[in-house]
């Protein structure tokens, strides 16, 4: 259900009006989709009478959370109110006090969330403790598109690992380059706009020695080419670079590579470490990198390298998500392959996806796959 003015929230039912005070929250925590990391995306609204009275969204760690942030944005009067958060208010002090406290302090009446936070510093502690102070509390109003809001972090928190977005770009044969090597540029600019947003929502970026070795690529978020409509809602003055997982199992990438003049965050997996940002690597061991990105707090991991090192993220069926760019174009058999990928001998061993969504980027078209077992 739209609604189009205050005036109409005004005459809706209960229910309706507690939804669309939850859709809005959700849209503000959209707005820190690019720069909460490692914290999950909050938005808060606070209503008074049907009235709004203040909103926010957690934008940063270590930051005001939404809660806060819409007590702020309401004078800090917030007695008497209705609250509706899309993830349960922290309970424990951390960088920044408990938002259940502030709550309960605050003097609301009501406090409707649309889930529990998996985070097992909080779990249900937080509902508790404003439950116990008296104040109404009702959990589970589109719970579902909340999930679905953080899927890094609650992945992360179910399971230790990031989640895995593996993007692949390609011709309608399935080919990322020439036999001769030249690959720039199959895809579209929009296509290329596309992922810089992906690369701004990511915890980090995953990639190989290979890759870098063979176009000595950036790799990093930039201005110039980020969707300007994507732009205008980043909440902070300056992009946030992801951190650049490297694996290098035999040190051979030079420091004179251009992925090492941003300023970010790298850790290299290789055999052989020799600085203190190095992690030993066991070769092959992609789950072991990812565990390690795990503890790292690294929620979404956004994994661009060769076809080699795709076919074994999806030989090894680590990718909880692909992004496939196809472009409108035919490179030939003797192309290289977006997977390389051999030695099945049974259908039953192919990994399965369901498809998510298909667009048209562009010339091209985007294609986003998720695990079958997932929805199926």
């Amino acid at each position: 259900m739209e609604f189009t003015s205050d005036s109409d929230l005004l005459n809706v039912s209960q229910v309706d009006f507690d939804r669309a005070m939850m859709k809005r929250a959700l849209d503000l925590a959209r707005r820190g989709r690019y720069t909460v990391t490692p914290n999950p995306m909050v938005g808060c609204v606070i209503v008074r009478s049907r009235k709004i009275i203040g909103e926010g969204f957690h934008i940063k760690a270590g930051t005001g959370h939404a809660e806060v942030n819409a007590i702020s944005a309401a004078g800090g009067d917030i007695s008497g109110s209705d609250v509706y958060v899309t993830l349960e208010p922290c309970s424990h002090y951390g960088r920044t006090p408990p938002c259940a406290e502030a709550l309960i302090r605050g003097g609301v009446k009501r406090v409707v969330a649309a889930m529990v936070d998996p985070n097992p510093a909080v779990s249900g502690r937080g509902l508790k403790m404003i439950a116990d102070a008296g104040i109404h509390v009702e959990c589970g109003l589109l719970g579902d598109e909340a999930e679905a809001l953080n899927p890094g972090f609650f992945h992360r928190m179910k399971t230790g690992l990031p989640y895995v977005r593996l993007k692949m770009g390609c011709s309608m044969d399935g080919r990322t380059a020439l036999s001769n090597g030249e690959s720039k540029w199959i895809t579209s600019a929009q296509s290329r706009a596309d992922v810089q947003n992906y690369r701004a929502m990511s915890c980090a970026v995953l990639t190989t020695a290979a890759t870098v070795l063979a176009d000595d690529p950036l790799l990093n978020v930039r201005e110039s080419e980020f969707n300007p409509l994507f732009l205008s809602e980043y909440p902070l003055p300056k992009l946030r670079q992801p951190m650049l997982a490297l694996v290098d199992a035999n040190n051979r990438v030079s420091d004179s590579a251009r992925i090492f003049t941003v300023d970010r965050d790298v850790v290299r997996f290789t055999l052989n470490p020799q600085t203190c940002a190095d992690v030993l690597y066991r070769k092959d061991d992609l789950h072991g990198v990812l565990e390690e990105l795990g503890k790292r707090q690294i929620n979404d991991l956004w994994v661009e390298a060769g076809g080699t090192f795709a076919g074994s993220v999806i030989r090894q069926n680590l990718a909880d998500e692909i992004i496939l760019y196809m472009a409108p174009s035919f490179l030939g058999s003797d192309a290289k392959p977006v997977a390389a990928i051999t030695g099945y001998e049974s259908l039953a061993c192919v990994p399965r996806y369901s498809i998510r969504d298909v667009k048209r980027i562009g010339t091209d078209v985007r294609i986003i796959m998720g695990r079958k077992t997932d929805y199926e």
